[in-house]
């Protein structure tokens, strides 16, 4: 994943090389699952039953996504052991894994009340974690990571932008290059925020989302089976006319106009509805952040301007190569 590989360390690990082969093994399982997943959308069953081609694709992935499943099944497995042989006297550790394992048990690490009756009110199948867990891996890493890559294109074509940018970093942090940015910089950081929207509607990192209805329904006009799984092409509604002034420009500032605000679900950064991205405040948080203490420090620039930009569209829409210059400021 672009948060893991492609990262130069002299740093000596600790973990056996065993342990970190495996590591490496499972990233890069996740990462060809989450490029090659998309076949399932759009291949036809017939094609993916009998045509070769297809059928060895289909089957390659499904190895692979048995291969995903059975080693969170077996962190699954461990983490459940560890917090049944965890004294009730001591705490346990408040990450997502022990969270989801222990929700609407006695050892629920969050108390969080749950709405929705008894469906709800129940712990979690090994299924339905493993689900929350590669949730986790393809919305809170590979978007985040790749959205910045995206980012430090957009302000290399858009010098303008980048000066303005600056600007308001340089104008909020006075030059200090050391001191940790707070959440009241982060209230102040209005125009970072806006270049990461308008980087995310141009170029978005998931080009579309699914849903599926679970009772039949009328839409647009047409009557529809439940069970029928729809594609919202969100490339195209960042780009409707209808919900946006020149569209194909790229243009922070109409995010600082004063009262703007999208229409809704005509941007789909985060998705929308029940499936709302949980950890959308997060990811705009590091976004932004990362932004300012870069560029509060070096000046980036591409090592060739004319170079395209070269990504790989599957899943998600994944930045494949970008070489730039980093030089710390003066």
């Amino acid at each position: 994943m672009a948060a893991y590989f492609d990262t130069l360390s002299d740093e000596k690990s600790d973990h056996p090389s065993a342990i970190v082969d495996d590591s490496v093994k499972l990233v890069q399982a996740l990462r060809k699952h989450f490029l090659g997943f998309i076949m399932f959308v759009y291949v036809p069953p017939f094609l993916r039953h009998y045509i070769p081609f297809f059928k060895s694709k289909a089957n390659d992935l499904l190895l692979n996504l048995r291969f995903i499943n059975k080693r969170l099944d077996e962190i699954i497995k461990r983490r459940r052991q560890a917090i049944e042989n965890t004294p009730l006297d001591k705490p346990l550790s408040n990450d997502m894994l022990t969270s989801v394992i222990t929700a609407n048990t006695t050892r629920d690490v969050n108390h969080v009340k749950t709405v929705g009756g008894e469906a709800l009110n129940r712990p979690m199948t090994d299924s339905e974690i493993r689900g929350i867990i590669l949730d986790g891996f393809f919305g809170g890493t590979d978007t985040t990571a790749n959205t910045i890559s995206f980012v430090i294109y957009y302000l290399a074509h858009n010098p303008d932008v980048k000066k303005k940018m600056i600007e308001e970093i340089d104008r909020i942090f006075q030059g200090d290059k050391i001191r940790p940015i707070t959440e009241n910089d982060f209230q102040k950081l209005k125009y970072c925020e806006a270049i990461v929207k308008e980087v995310s509607r141009v170029f978005t990192v998931l080009p579309s989302f699914t849903r599926c209805i679970n009772k039949p329904d009328e839409i647009a006009g047409y009557k529809w089976p439940a069970g029928t799984v729809f594609r919202i092409n969100a490339d195209a509604i960042h780009y409707n006319k209808d919900y946006w002034e020149d569209p194909d420009k790229f243009n922070p500032d109409r995010w600082m106009a004063e009262g703007f605000e999208s229409k809704k679900f005509s941007f789909l950064m985060f998705g929308g509805g029940l499936r709302l991205c949980p950890g959308r405040k997060l990811a705009m948080i590091e976004l932004v952040c990362l932004i300012a203490l870069l560029y509060r420090n070096y000046e980036i620039d591409l090592v060739d301007m004319n170079a395209p930009l070269k990504v790989i569209s599957g899943g998600l829409t994944v930045c494949a190569e970008l070489l730039v210059k980093i030089k710390l400021k003066n």
